[in-house]
């Protein structure tokens, strides 16, 4: 089978996943990589899993905020799990800045890593415990494969912006050296 096929099936599932699968997948996700940031001990290793570890954490927090938090709003009126979120996602943003504009080299480096990641970790208790914003998005009865497929739209747009970004943070570098 050609693999433009296969390549197009693969996105049809991906587009296809209901909200609450698309976010777990990102959450088990995440949690892989703070797992190897953990065990990493050469600052290459450490740097390049931060970076991995702050970018999905920027978009999954922005596609979650555009588009399911408001939409969870809507549907359920809880304005408790809704504010907690937005709250939770500030305090990781801030500390994802820092990590960001820091590197291994930096004192307190690993130890921003680790309290991001108890931070996600409670973060992703709260939205899939019993309960939680995931369960009553359930009970709402919200349209989660129509929102799985908007969330899924934007984290590619905005997965893309960030490696044309990249991509051209490496240009000028290389313009730079020559």
């Amino acid at each position: 089978m050609p693999r433009s096929s296969t390549a197009r099936r693969a996105s049809t599932r991906t587009a296809r996943k209901d909200a609450i699968s698309l976010l777990k997948a990102d959450h088990r996700q995440v949690e892989k990589w703070f797992g190897e940031f953990e065990k990493a001990r050469a600052d290459s290793r450490k740097t390049q899993l931060a970076a991995q570890i702050c970018l999905a954490l920027r978009v999954h927090t922005q596609i979650e905020e555009e588009i399911l938090y408001p939409a969870f709003f809507e549907a359920t009126e809880d304005t408790e799990l809704h504010h907690e979120a937005i709250v939770e996602h500030d305090g990781a943003k801030r500390l994802i800045e820092q990590i960001e504009a820091s590197g291994p080299d930096e004192e307190f480096f690993d130890a921003k890593v680790k309290v991001l990641s108890e931070m996600i970790k409670h973060h992703v208790k709260e939205e899939e415990q019993p309960g939680g914003m995931f369960a009553e998005a359930k009970k709402a009865k919200m349209d989660l494969k129509e929102l799985g497929e908007q969330l899924a739209a934007r984290k590619a747009e905005l997965m893309g912006e960030s490696s044309a970004n990249g991509r051209k943070r490496t240009q000028r570098g290389t313009h730079a050296n020559a």
